[in-house]
């Protein structure tokens, strides 16, 4: 099968061809495995921190990929929840152990042994990916491919994300960047938080304007003011300091969120520079979005598929991942990037 192959780690900075086409044995499914024909897979910004070695991938080679859409080929002995050419996704959860209090609860994401796809697992820049049958999802028919990718990490891990900010309808809700998982939380609080003023911060006028189309009460960059102090803010930025500014601009008792698997070490010096009064008084918070559960996929699936969410998406072939990966690192955002796979 062809394949877009990580060999090494590699500063996206110097470095625009960290992946190469190669020809990889097709993979085996195992008994409870389903083998899937991939037809498209997003981009993601954690890509770049697998690539920059900020989560860092088990072994080399590996093919990333987390946002995954294909097609049943062929099913282990006893797998039996899906039939050959069920369209189904894989997520950024490519399994966890069954066993812990984590896993028993609902919570695999916080499984010490939960591992990911495309860092601990061969992703979806690829042919043909295996998985067990109980990390797929059927995805609904109302959505093509390319849509449907990028809910399978940027909408569940936003509606994860928009989940713990404990958002009331009549909140004043910011957001901090305006990407591929931003985009789909704006039209989720749209619908279901019909009365929230949603702030976006973005670095960009591009993205600015696009947060207006799809409904922003205002927008502006990192230093600016809005016109209130906000409820909660969902950050989904690689850097620190759009988080800094953004704790100031919080409501005494209010709840930052960030949604980012790692911050980008340039920008780590930022830490050092909250101060107490102003950043975490006043009974503020500060909660962390760890990876996803397996419930995050299927409800968010269920609730996009109902509203619907159509996700805004630009398509690249799968020869072309360098080049939309380039454009992630620099910030050429609207949507979400997918891959498509012929």
């Amino acid at each position: 099968m062809r394949a877009m192959v990580l060999r090494n780690l590699c500063n996206l900075n110097e470095e625009n061809q960290p992946l190469r086409l190669l020809d990889l044995p097709e993979p085996k499914p195992g008994n409870t495995e389903i083998l899937v024909r991939i037809s498209a897979c997003g981009v993601c910004h954690t890509e770049l921190d697998e690539i920059e070695g900020r989560t860092p991938p088990v072994r080399f080679p590996i093919v990333l990929g987390n946002q995954i859409v294909g097609r049943v080929e062929q099913t282990g002995w006893a797998a039996k929840k899906f039939n050959i050419n069920d369209r189904i996704g894989i997520a950024w959860i490519y399994s966890s152990c069954g066993k812990c209090g984590f896993c028993l609860s609902g919570s695999e994401n916080l499984c010490p042994d939960f591992k990911a796809t495309g860092r601990d697992a061969d992703g979806g820049y690829a042919e043909y990916i295996k998985v067990s049958e109980d990390f797929a999802y059927k995805i609904p028919d109302i959505f093509s491919d390319s849509q449907a990718a990028p809910l399978l990490c940027a909408g569940a891990i936003g509606y994860r994300s928009l989940r713990l900010t404990n958002l009331k309808d009549g909140d004043a809700l910011g957001l901090t960047g305006f990407g591929a998982s931003a985009h789909l939380v704006i039209k989720i609080v749209k619908h279901k938080y019909p009365n929230t003023r949603i702030y976006v911060f973005a670095r960009s006028m591009e993205e600015r304007r696009f947060a207006s189309e799809l409904g922003a009460d205002w927008t502006g960059g990192t230093e600016d003011e809005p016109p209130e102090r906000l409820d909660s803010v969902i950050d989904t930025t690689p850097a620190w300091q759009p988080i800094v500014k953004a704790l100031e601009r919080l409501k005494s008792g209010g709840r930052m969120v960030i949604n980012a698997i790692r911050k980008e070490s340039a920008d780590r010096k930022q830490l050092l520079e909250l101060d107490y009064a102003r950043h975490l008084w006043m009974e503020k918070e500060i909660k962390s979005v760890a990876n996803i559960a397996r419930r995050d996929v299927i409800e968010f699936l269920d609730a996009a598929s109902k509203i619907p969410i159509m996700p805004e998406v630009r398509e690249y072939g799968l020869a072309d991942a360098n080049f939309a990966l380039t454009e992630l690192k620099q910030r050429r955002i609207r949507g979400a990037k997918v891959l498509i796979i012929k």
